[in-house]
C-alpha cells in the first residue's frame, strides 16, 4: 500500500523550462510533497532524477551555509538540458529534524559543533529522513530506474532497498564556499558523501 496519494498537478514555468508540478499528500502525516517532471518518464529507460529534501534556508533564503539551493538549481537545469527527468521535493527539512530544530543546530554550529555533532546534541540521529515516500512517489509516476543525482550513498541504498533501481549515481558538487566547506567536509567524512560519480552499471 502506497504511503502517498497524488492530489493535483499543474504546469510550472521556470528559468530552465516548463515542468509539470505534481503534488502528493503523505497519508501518515498529511505532509505535502512535490515532484517536478519534464518529458516522458513513465515506463521508460533510466530517468535522470534528484531526491531533494526541503531546505528553506538554502532553497529560498540563499544561505551559503549549505549546498542545497545550489544543488536544487543545478538539478533542475540538468533535467531541462536532458529534456526528461524528475525532481522530488520532499518536506524533510534539516535531514528530517524540522526547521526550528535546524535553526537550533545552526546555533550549535556557530559555537563550534559540526553538523552531525549538532544533531546528536539535540537528541537526533545524524540523518532522520525516510525515503519510503520517495519510492512510492516514483512508483506512482511509473518510474522504475534512475540516474540519480546525489552525493549521498544512503539515498542509493534506500532506493534499491525499496525496489527502485539506481543504474548510475551522478555527483552533484555545487556551491562550495568558505561558509560551507566544513559542512561539506563533515558530510564526506562522517556521512560518507561522495563527490565523484559512480560509473553506470
Amino acid at each position: 500500500m502506497s504511503s502517498v496519494t497524488r492530489m493535483a498537478n499543474s504546469k510550472l514555468p521556470t528559468p530552465w523550462g516548463t515542468f509539470t508540478l505534481i503534488g502528493f499528500e503523505e497519508k501518515g502525516t498529511g505532509k505535502d510533497h512535490a515532484a517536478l517532471v519534464m518529458g516522458n518518464i513513465e515506463d521508460s529507460p533510466a530517468v535522470l532524477a534528484r531526491i531533494h529534501s526541503e531546505c528553506l534556508t538554502g532553497d529560498a533564503l540563499f544561505s551559503l551555509r549549505c549546498d542545497c539551493g545550489f544543488q536544487l538549481q543545478a538539478a533542475m537545469e540538468r533535467i531541462a538540458k536532458e529534456g526528461r527527468g524528475v525532481l522530488l521535493y520532499v518536506r524533510q527539512e534539516g535531514r528530517g529534524i524540522g526547521l526550528l530544530n535546524k535553526i537550533s543546530a545552526y546555533n550549535l554550529q556557530d559555537q563550534g559543533k559540526d553538523t552531525v555533532e549538532a544533531n546528536v546534541e539535540l537528541g537526533f540521529d545524524a540523518d532522520m529522513r525516510d525515503y519510503t515516500i520517495c519510492a512510492d512517489m516514483l512508483i506512482d509516476m511509473g518510474v522504475k530506474q534512475l540516474k540519480l543525482m546525489t552525493n549521498n550513498p544512503r539515498k542509493v541504498t534506500a532506493m534499491e532497498t525499496l525496489g527502485i533501481e539506481v543504474v548510475e549515481r551522478i555527483a552533484l558538487q555545487e556551491g562550495r564556499n568558505p561558509f560551507n566547506e566544513h559542512y561539506l567536509d563533515t558530510k564526506a567524512g562522517k556521512l560518507g558523501h561522495m563527490f565523484k560519480d559512480t560509473p553506470q552499471k
